[in-house]
């Protein structure tokens, strides 16, 4: 998932040089979701790995 929110972040800022405001905004804004979302997943992930433990 965060490949593809460093990849929606390369299109935004690719099509913000060439002047593709709508389409940088709206890539911007999914890269910004997604990233959002791998964090949660992350932090989600970290909390059970610590809570469960190692199984013998």
């Amino acid at each position: 998932m965060l490949y593809w929110a460093l990849v929606f972040l390369i299109v935004a800022l690719i099509a913000g040089v060439f002047g593709f405001g709508g389409i940088a905004s709206a890539s911007a804004g999914i890269a910004k979701i997604l990233f959002f979302i791998f964090i949660v997943l992350f932090v989600v992930a970290l909390i059970v790995r610590a809570v469960k433990g190692r199984s013998p």
